[in-house]
């Protein structure tokens, strides 16, 4: 991808990247003149920000969190000195998480949210998945409500909400939402959007839905991505995270 990098001859570095490609470039009199398709533009004319060329465009801002780069850790948070809030992506070097615009809460005057993991981010080495077992009989006379039935007694972990899915020869098949559950037995939607109709003896397991039981994000460094598409002017001054030592 092609960039326009901007030089500060106060700073002596390479202070940013635009995603604008022009033609010519030229400064004179204090202004910053560019050439776009024959036409002349003076720029940090007026309060639209990020817009040229008639294109508007979001800013985005890359960074990295590498303390005691030796070790794994658990990044749970993310949190902004600004004036407005971003959204957020991350990646480590073992996962990838996110955070909405929408997520942050202003407090103490920055802005702060907690690392949610993608919707169908699914690990099975994680607390949120739990196996249950082997069906004895399956009742899908109403496919919206099958009743999947096991010979032992399900216990407490599995919850109403949770996404079931069968063994299907080493890999994951979507059954559908979880929406009753007895002491043997739960009822599935498999109407949803990817769901399959069970058979008995087929090994069944659930997963809780990824981004509410969110941890964060795990690995020795993470990098993160903000974005905004406020069109006036927004100001950053530090980003921050909360991260721990993970002890498996």
């Amino acid at each position: 991808m092609k960039y326009t990098l901007s030089f500060s001859e106060s700073s002596k570095g390479w202070t940013s990247f635009f995603s604008f490609i022009p033609e010519k470039m030229i400064g004179m009199n204090s202004y910053f003149y560019t050439f776009k398709n024959g036409n002349l533009y003076r720029h940090n004319s007026n309060e639209l920000r990020n817009n040229f060329y008639g294109v508007q465009y979001n800013s985005k801002i890359t960074g990295v969190f590498n303390i005691e780069s030796g070790s794994v850790k658990n990044f749970k948070t993310i949190s902004l000195n600004s004036d407005d809030s971003w959204k957020c992506e991350v990646i480590t070097d073992m996962a990838t998480g996110f955070v909405d615009k929408s997520y942050f809460s202003l407090k103490e005057g920055d802005y702060f949210a907690h690392i949610r993991r993608y919707e169908n981010d699914i690990d099975l080495s994680m607390r949120s998945a739990q196996g249950i077992g082997g069906t004895t009989l399956v009742n899908s006379s109403i496919p919206s409500a099958t009743v999947v039935t096991f010979p032992f007694n399900i216990g407490s972990i599995i919850s109403v909400g949770d996404i079931a899915y069968k063994n299907n020869s080493g890999s994951l098949l979507k059954l559908g939402t979880i929406t009753a559950l007895s002491a043997n037995s739960i009822t599935i939607n498999t109407t949803v959007t990817g769901g399959n109709i069970p058979s008995v003896s087929d090994y069944i397991l659930c997963i809780k839905n990824s981004t509410a039981e969110s941890y964060g994000a795990t690995g020795y460094y993470m990098q993160f991505e903000l974005e905004n598409d406020n069109t006036s002017r927004v100001e950053l001054f530090s980003v921050g995270s909360s991260i721990f030592k993970s002890y498996p």
